[in-house]
């Protein structure tokens, strides 16, 4: 049984004896018993074990897991430290500083995002070692959709980023106007200069938090 052991469990408990759940995880059981596949099966829910569901101020939604060696950890665009930052959250750095000034850390772990408040969670949640999107269509996507609609009924304002075609395709279950959508493409080097670079999202993050009397989030990372 899945124990994430804040809100979350709570909220997500009927999920998993739904039937593609139950389907879900024994692909997955067979996938990590014969295949290479990450995050470490402890890590699959750390981007709600993080950010429990009354602290969310802002949900970051990414595609799947990194497919190297050591990188995914959870969080989606986030590698442990000691890992060297991919291209896509190297351009998340540039915009950040163009946006807001702050230097690019030492190293591209989000684990201090997360905890400030921002849910860095992928669609699919996990991924077979060098075949990206290779889990996809498996179940993860529904139970991802719950989690978003959990959050869309949230009373309290939360802004939603979409960067890329995955996160945009999220856009129609977030109905609720109290929330705040921001969307582009992809930070990656295919279409970053067709947006992402200049986009401000988190500033503008900051500012609609702000007016609705809620502490912005430090993107500094710790």
């Amino acid at each position: 049984m899945v124990n994430i052991g804040n809100e979350w469990d709570e909220i997500l408990k009927d999920e998993f004896s739904k039937p593609y759940y139950t389907e879900l995880r024994a692909f997955l059981k067979n996938e990590y018993k014969t295949q290479k596949i990450y995050p470490n099966m402890y890590d699959i829910f750390n981007a709600l074990k993080y950010t429990s569901y009354s602290d969310v101020k802002a949900v970051i939604i990414g595609q799947d897991p990194y497919h190297g060696e050591g990188q995914a950890h959870g969080l989606c665009f986030s590698v442990k430290k000691g890992i060297k930052p991919p291209p896509s959250l190297v351009n998340i750095f540039k915009e950040l500083k163009d946006d807001l000034g702050i230097e690019t850390a030492s190293h591209g772990e989000l684990t201090s995002w997360a905890k400030n408040g921002v849910l860095l969670l992928n669609t699919v949640l996990t991924v077979r070692e060098g075949h990206p999107n290779s889990h996809k269509g498996m179940g993860w996507e529904i139970f991802t959709d719950r989690v978003i609609s959990a959050l869309n009924e949230r009373q309290t304002p939360i802004v939603f980023i979409l960067w890329g075609a995955n996160a945009k395709n999220k856009a129609s279950i977030i109905t609720n106007p109290i929330h705040k959508k921001l969307s582009t493409v992809h930070p990656s080097p295919l279409s970053a200069y067709n947006g992402f670079f200049g986009c401000k999202h988190f500033s503008k993050t900051n500012e609609f938090l702000i007016q609705h009397n809620i502490s912005p989030i430090d993107w500094n990372l710790k």
